[in-house]
């Protein structure tokens, strides 16, 4: 059995912070009635538990591994993802989700809202995998070079675009969302935990150092600093939910095709629970090859 991509990356909750140096940059404020943002917990649809018996009939469930190819449009290079028992179980039982099926959403995003229209212009992934806490304490500088590659992939940068990092905290098993537009040098930070990038300090000076050295090679002015924005998003009220906000932050943003994050409302009607809806009903049934190819 092949080791599971992805696997020493646990996702679980970071410490609160309240720095005054934070710049808020407020969405639409939910109102009393909606505080509660719903969770992933006890939402099993009969789809996806039409889905747990055909996984559990699989092979995959007796150890086989199912390899998810994706072309170089999704994260710049061409990669390949590995599924297991352990990913299906992740979502079956509400655990907290690990780099493939992060990946393989984006994947799914990619596939079904991008692909062949001109929203592959204004949005980029970067893949989870290539950088993490982990990563940049062993080697910020090999790191922040896998970014400057990223984004010379997609040419000069000039319209307004944005390249998403979902970013593990690693050992401590936290995901973020950052949010980068090279064009105007804005970095945004969408965490569904209290507190911002203060957090992770060694990342955002990989991100700033990227940024700069990709606009140096451009040969790009620098006419001001980069400014990093905390948007004010929905919280978790769990410590298992923040790979799931992580993929609907991205979705929403795609979907309403808004490069400028701080505009953008969140409705809390449509709920979280949408992505693992998305997950059973589309990502996994619709790409029946994942499981039984």
């Amino acid at each position: 059995m092949l080791k599971k991509a992805g696997k020493d990356i646990p996702t679980k909750s970071g410490t609160k912070t309240n720095p005054k140096s934070q710049k808020e940059v407020p969405g639409q404020m939910l109102d009393k009635a909606s505080k509660e943002i719903p969770t992933t917990s006890g939402t099993k649809s009969q789809i996806m538990m039409r889905l747990e018996k055909m996984v559990e009939e699989s092979d995959i469930m007796h150890g086989v591994i199912r390899s998810v190819d994706m072309d170089e449009g999704v994260f710049g290079i061409a990669h390949s993802e590995l599924i297991a028992k352990e990913d299906m179980q992740q979502l079956f039982e509400h655990e907290e989700l690990g780099i493939a099926v992060i990946h393989t959403y984006i994947w799914y995003m990619y596939d079904t809202l991008m692909r062949g229209t001109e929203l592959c212009n204004r949005f980029n992934f970067i893949a989870a995998s290539r950088i993490n806490t982990t990563f940049i304490t062993k080697n910020p500088t090999s790191i922040m070079n896998e970014l400057v590659d990223r984004f010379m992939v997609v040419g000069d940068n000039i319209t307004p675009s944005l390249y998403f990092l979902p970013f593990n905290s690693g050992n401590g098993g936290h995901w973020v969302l950052v949010a980068m537009d090279l064009s105007r040098l804005m970095v945004y930070y969408l965490d569904s935990l209290p507190g911002n990038w203060s957090k992770y300090p060694s990342m955002k000076k990989t991100v700033d150092a990227a940024i700069l050295k990709f606009r140096s090679k451009k040969n790009y002015r620098n006419r001001k600093d980069i400014t990093w924005v905390r948007v004010q998003c929905p919280q978790q009220n769990n410590l298992i939910d923040c790979g799931f906000f992580v993929l609907r932050f991205m979705r929403d943003i795609i979907t309403l095709n808004r490069i400028d994050i701080p505009k953008m409302v969140w409705n809390n009607n449509l709920g979280f629970i949408l992505i693992l809806s998305d997950i059973s009903s589309n990502l996994l049934l619709n790409h029946e090859y994942v499981l039984f190819s």
